[in-house]
Order: structure tokens, then sequence, then C-alpha cells
């Protein structure tokens, strides 16, 4: 069986981020410094073993794109039960979430600064995900970048395979023409059914940003997208 994600050369899909020189504060250098050797997972093209890196057995959620970690951080300190995975390219993000870490003591978030693409599809193996969040990726608004957009049919297809049968997919945005594309793409993965009929209410476990809160306060609209892994694996007969 082969991940159709995993279908073209390593290295070739369509980057959905750009790498800006953002500062870090001095902040955010020392406890990137301070931290990333305890919490820190290097990347490489070997699969990980989840309950070694957390010293433990339980259900793992990787999130994509934590930006400054303030949700990340506050989901983790609300379910210590659960271990965090968090995946980020920027450097005062990554910087921003380790004094986070740190200053809540949270034993149960771990964090990797790569490209998402790359880590899912190299270092977490098929099947062992609880969950996985993808909350307000970046929406690349005009048209002609709209192939840049993270949640593509061939991303999706190996998120679904990485998760567990009951596993769930959960997507938010802002951008209303993105929300819609999320829902057409996942509803066209096989492996995954939606929880609802279109879009989700917030369930409790996500809590509002502030970015959020005030587009709220200005009567902008966010969609929250939940589906979930089939149990029958029988969708993944024809890969």
């Amino acid at each position: 069986m082969t991940d159709r994600a995993d279908a073209a050369p390593h290295g070739e899909h369509i980057r959905s981020y750009v790498l800006r020189q953002g500062r870090l504060s001095e902040c955010q250098q020392r406890f990137r410094q301070t931290m990333m050797p305890r919490i820190g997972l290097a990347y490489a093209p070997e699969r990980i073993d989840l309950p070694t890196v957390f010293g433990r057995r339980a259900p793992c959620i990787v999130e994509i794109g934590f930006g400054m970690g303030e949700t990340s951080a506050e989901i983790a300190a609300r379910h210590p039960e659960i271990d965090y995975l968090g995946i980020e390219v920027h450097s005062p993000g990554v910087g921003n979430l380790c004094k986070l870490i740190a200053e809540r003591e949270l034993t149960n978030l771990r964090i990797i600064q790569h490209d998402a693409v790359e880590v899912l599809r190299e270092m977490i193996a098929p099947g062992t995900l609880a969950g996985v969040h993808v909350f307000f990726p970046d929406p690349w608004p005009k048209s002609r970048h709209h192939k840049r957009r993270l949640l593509q049919p061939a991303f999706v297809a190996l998120l679904a395979s990485r998760l567990q049968p009951a596993g769930y997919l959960h997507c938010a945005t802002d951008w209303d023409d993105y929300a819609q594309q999320m829902l057409a793409v996942l509803a066209g993965e096989p492996m995954l059914r939606n929880t609802v009929v279109d879009f989700a209410p917030r369930p409790a476990y996500r809590p509002l940003t502030k970015f959020e809160q005030r587009g709220l306060r200005l009567g902008h609209a966010v969609w929250d997208v939940i589906f979930r892994r089939r149990e029958s694996l029988e969708a993944e007969a024809d890969r």
C-alpha cells in the first residue's frame, strides 16, 4: 500500500509557506536554545516511536502550523492525559512556544521545526495518531496562489493514512472560500467521514485565540471542519 502523497518523488511538493526572516526576540531565542534540546525533535527521514518520545503510552495529536503557540500550550495544559506534537517552520513561533512550555511546565508537548509534509510522510507511522489539528493555515487568498494552500487532496490523503481508525482531522479557517475548499477536499477523501452534515460547531477543546475573538467582534465568521478516519479499512484496499 502506497500513500498517494508519497507518489511524487520526495521533496517535490509545493510549499504552503514562505520562510520569512522574522526577528526572534532575545527571550524567544533564549528559550529556543535552552528548551529545544529537551523538547525538540530533529527532522530525520525515519519513523519515530511516539511512546519513546513522550516516555509513556497515550493518545497523540499533531498540530500543524502552531504560529506563536498560545493555542497549543493552552490545549496541552487542559489535557495532560494526551500527548501533543507541534510542527512549525518559523523560529519566533518555536521560541515562543518553548517559553510557554517552560513557564507552564508542560510535559506532554514536543516540537519539530520542519516542513509538515515531510514530517508526516517520513517520521509518523501510518495509523498512529489520535488526531490532527490544522488551525488557521495560511489562506493564500489570491486565486493564482491557491495551489500553495496546505489542504490539498494528496496531503489530506497522507494525513488520513496517519490517523488511527476513528482518529479525527480538525481544520479551522476564517476565510470563506478556503472553508469551502477544506470541506470539499476532506469530503473527497474516501478514508474520512464528516462528523456532521457540513461545518461543525467549535468544540470546547479549541480555545478562541485573541485574533479570532477580535474577528468575531467585527462580525467575521470562523468555520470548523471535523472529519474522522473510517473505522473500516476497506477504503484502503485499492491503494
